[in-house]
């Protein structure tokens, strides 16, 4: 099992070697950098700088606010700067913020997205052979490079593996069919998607494309409360409610709710978040709710509880994710835990 770790949404620029070198030191596999207030090839840059050994994957990277061929430059430049240790993980991201926050057109993602790593994989193997690679579909059509602007041929810079970011079951056969590797969202990594709509879609995608999920990563997006005693994770879990109850308020992850048994929780969420009313968070967000949606355990405990929250998937590499500590004092603790999962 391969252990990563991601950066904070709002991270500074100024912190992000920083970060990195800490998962490095605490022996992640990789860090994961978002698209949400930077642009992530840039968080990924200051990364790869800063670190020798571990991945940098984008998770992830928007698509549809970019053109596939600057994706492919960026990524390309990425592998080829740290010895091919960058990842590509790209998302579709919902209508109203590509239209509204981004400026951009929307279209049915599942098939452009299906296309756009066509044309990612296509520039890849026109920069490693030098000659171009075309690719011609629906939504994208990339027919012509020029000598001038061919970054190859190179033959030595690794092809970006290509993960995508996805919840529904179109995009989980995209997935399948045409990716490297999945990272779910944190509101649908329990046990009850994983083994019973993710892995199965997958395989479905696969299959229709003529290929298997040998090697192929699925990566599981825990959030967990954890802490060094149980006053600790009382703390922690304390933190957390209030980041529960916005996240959940969000009807796509209705659902997610259902499968634990709170059928109900998500509208009872979103009018607590609509008229801002805190006081009733402890009885709408109950510990009984944040202990069976959020793996919660101490250090000495959280292998245990994380291993088996992933034990039934079968057929495919399996990773997680798992936060760096707020306080740096907590690194060695983490670090324990995720030699256990390594091992």
């Amino acid at each position: 099992m391969k252990v990563y770790t991601g950066t904070d949404a709002a991270i500074d620029l100024s912190a992000v070697a920083d970060v990195a070198r800490r998962a490095e030191a605490a022996g992640y596999d990789g860090l994961h950098v978002s698209e949400t207030v930077h642009d992530p090839f840039l968080l990924a840059l200051l990364a790869l700088q800063a670190t020798e050994r571990i991945v940098v994957r984008t998770s992830v990277a928007l698509a549809f606010v970019r053109s596939p061929l600057l994706t492919a430059y960026t990524s390309w430049d990425l592998s080829t700067l740290s010895g091919g240790r960058f990842h590509l993980g790209l998302g579709s991201q919902v209508r109203q913020n590509i239209e509204d926050r981004y400026a951009m057109p929307w279209t049915a993602p599942s098939n452009r997205m299906r296309e756009y790593v066509g044309v990612v994989r296509a520039a890849f193997d026109t920069f490693r052979t030098g000659d171009l690679v075309p690719f011609e579909g629906e939504h994208y059509r990339f027919t012509r490079m020029q000598p001038y602007f061919n970054a190859g041929p190179d033959t030595t810079t690794p092809a970006p593996p290509v993960y995508l970011g996805g919840v529904g079951e179109r995009m989980l056969r995209v997935a399948g069919a045409v990716a490297d590797g999945l990272v779910t969202h944190p509101t649908n990594s329990d046990p009850g998607y994983l083994t019973d709509r993710c892995l199965p879609m997958l395989t479905e995608g696969a299959a229709a494309a003529g290929r298997s999920l040998e090697r192929f990563e699925l990566v599981a997006g825990l959030q967990v409360i954890t802490g060094r005693t149980d006053a600790d994770v009382a703390t922690e879990r304390e933190r957390r409610r209030r980041l529960f109850a916005f996240l959940y308020s969000t009807p796509a992850y209705r659902g997610a709710l259902a499968r634990h048994g709170f059928p109900d929780l998500q509208p009872e969420l979103a009018e607590l978040v609509r008229h801002d009313d805190w006081r009733r968070l402890t009885e709408v967000v109950t510990d009984d709710v944040l202990s069976a949606v959020v793996p919660t355990a101490r250090y000495d405990a959280l292998a245990a509880v994380v291993r088996e929250r992933i034990a039934p998937l079968q057929g495919v590499d399996v990773g997680v994710t798992l936060a760096l500590p707020d306080d740096p004092a907590d690194d060695a603790a983490m670090a324990e835990v995720v030699a256990e999962l390594r091992r």
